[in-house]
Order: structure tokens, then sequence, then C-alpha cells
């Protein structure tokens, strides 16, 4: 009787070891799963949410491998990543789709996570070179309001660590705090955007092309590639308005800038600089270029007349003057060389207009 207490005191003290163990164990992961969700939330900016998900989460979770695919049919978040340096040739983690069949067999499937080992047809499009494939995945797919924005793709060296059967109680939850805070992050810089960009247009306004101009003459200093500037005018445009009335002077200034906009790269910069005067910021571009580009942006103006709200048709040119940063370009503040460029841009624009308008002229 005696041995069978002992024995019965012995069970019940394992027991209640385990479960002091256990609870241990769900501990330290609940207070992990707080840790990250507190990472993911305090991130205040676009740049910020991105070094959380594919460093400090990657390295805080064990994981060999994290890419972030958006959803982006407009081209809307690449913009506004544009606006913020960041440039995407940097982030090869970070990957962009016009829709959801691009995510291939797997659009079907994103309702909820899918784990699994890896497979190139089905998980190759969210790893793409140079990425290293991982041996198994878990692609986590970010929901907003009933929509899919994108998914965040986890990769693990280890077969084994995201098996099928696995448990998808946390990722579940992980992704619905990363999708949030995608959302919150894009919408914070699209209110910052509104600030830089002109109403009217829809393009970058004065004070976004001066700002942008100070911090790629500084990358042009570090990096040593070029940047040309390009000032452009519409022709007779007080006469649009004088003849016409300021109705079509707003349409032609909306037409204008988006066929300007039309012959840029994303990575150029646009800017209505006052009135019915616009910058572009060509970068990485030398002179000779730049004049093939204002070339073309003349030619698509003058050749495409302006349809206006009423159905009329307006024939609309414009004049263009193209300056490239001087050589060296270490010399000087960048504030002066900024504004030098620009002068000698609209000095090119003055000698177009005084020798008959509708041309090219380069400094």
């Amino acid at each position: 009787m005696m041995q069978d207490l002992v024995n019965e005191n012995r069970r019940l003290r394992e027991q209640l070891a385990q479960l002091l163990a256990q609870a241990q164990q769900n501990q330290d992961i609940l207070q992990r799963h707080q840790a990250f969700d507190l990472q993911f939330i305090s991130a205040d900016s676009f740049r910020e949410l991105l070094h959380t998900v594919f460093h400090t989460f990657a390295k805080s979770a064990g994981l060999d491998v994290v890419t972030l695919s958006l959803l982006d049919p407009d081209y809307d978040i690449r913009r506004i990543l544009v606006d913020l340096n960041i440039r995407l040739t940097e982030l090869p983690h970070l990957l962009f789709m016009q829709e959801e069949s691009e995510f291939g067999e797997l659009a079907e499937r994103l309702a909820r996570p899918v784990l699994g080992t890896y497979a190139e047809q089905l998980h190759g499009c969210l790893y793409p070179e140079p990425i290293t494939p991982p041996a198994s995945v878990a692609v986590l797919p970010l929901i907003r309001h009933g929509r899919l924005i994108g998914s965040m793709n986890l990769g693990s060296a280890d077969g084994l660590r995201f098996a099928p059967n696995l448990s998808t109680e946390f990722i579940q939850h992980l992704a619905s705090i990363v999708a949030i805070c995608v959302e919150n992050v894009i919408n914070t810089e699209r209110l910052k955007h509104i600030g830089l960009t002109d109403p009217l247009t829809g393009v970058n306004n004065r004070r976004y092309i001066e700002r942008r101009l100070l911090e790629e003459i500084g990358r042009s200093r570090r990096q040593g590639y070029a940047l040309s500037c390009m000032y452009i005018d519409i022709d007779h445009f007080k006469q649009i308005n004088d003849r016409i009335g300021h109705q079509a002077g707003d349409e032609v200034l909306r037409s204008v800038a988006a066929r300007i906009k039309a012959e840029l790269r994303l990575s150029d910069a646009l800017g209505r600089f006052g009135g019915e005067e616009f910058i572009v910021l060509l970068i990485d571009t030398e002179q000779p270029d730049a004049i093939n580009v204002a070339e073309r942006i003349r030619l698509g103006i003058a050749e495409h007349p302006v349809v206006l709200i009423n159905g009329d048709k307006l024939d609309v040119t414009v004049s263009l003057g193209v300056a490239a940063l001087e050589s060296p370009v270490t010399e000087g503040a960048v504030e002066a060389v900024s504004q030098r460029l620009v002068a000698r841009a609209d000095g090119a624009l003055y000698k177009a207009k005084q020798s008959g308008r509708n041309r090219v002229v380069a400094a």
C-alpha cells in the first residue's frame, strides 16, 4: 500500500512537472509571438517595415529566407517607393504582381496559409533568382477587407519546418498582423505623397522636385552617375486660357503632364514647377540621351491634339530646355549646384522660346 502511494505521488509530480514545462513553453511561445507583433506594429514607414520583415523577423524566427509579394496593378506602391528613394534593385526579396493570376496554381489556394515542400512550378514565382530556393515554405496570404493584397513567403532550409499538416494558427495570426501593417504604412506614405503632389495634374509639385534634386545630386556625387534636367513650358498657354477658358487650360495641363509622364521611366521624376511649367529629372542619363527623350516628348504632344471635354480638339506644343549636371559634380554646395542646373535648363528653354517655340534646345 505504501509503495503504491509513493508511485502515485511520483507520477503526480512528473505530471505536474510536465504541465509546468508545457505552460512555460506556451508562455515563451506567446511572448515570442507578441514580440513579433510589436516588431511589425512599431514600423511607421515602408522602409522600416521592409527591414523588419526581411531582417529582424527572419533572424528572430530562424528563417533562411523571407520574401514579400504585393499586388500593385496600377504601380501605385512602386511610385511611392521611387519617391522614397527606395530602389527595387536593392530589394530582391520585395516582389510585385499585376494580378492574382501571377501566383499561378497558388492563386486558388490563398484563402489560408499554404505549407509544404518547395516545388519550383508552384513556388518559383515567390523565390526568383538570385534567391536560393528553400527546402520548405509557408505562403501566408495577406488579406484586407476580404481582398488579397499580397503574400508573405517564409522559407527554411529544413525540409520538415513547414509540413502540410502543421498547425497554422500562429502564422494565420502573423499574416493578419502583417497585412494590417502593410496597408497602414502604404496609406501613411500616400498621405505624405499627397503633400508633394500637384492636385490638378497628379504629378509631383515644386517642393518635391526641389527636394528630389538635392538628393539626386548627392547620390550622383557618391555613385558617379549622370543626371539631366529638362525644363518644359507649354507654348502660348495664356492665350488658351484667355480664348477658351481656364477649364480648357486645366485640361491641357493634365493632358500634357500625362504625355510627358508616358515617356519617362519609373525612376525619373516629373513635377509641375509652376503655372504651365514642368521640370523632369532624368536619372543616370547623359545629355544626348536626355535630348532624345525631350524630342520624343515634344513630338508626342505636337502630333496629338488635346481632346477637350466638349469634344473639341486643340493643337498644343511645348518648348524644352535640357541641361546635364556639370563635371566635376563634387564642386560647390549641393544647393548651389541644384540652382545652377535648373537655371541652365531654364536658359535653354528661353532660347527655345526665342527661336520659334515647339523645339528642344540644350544648354
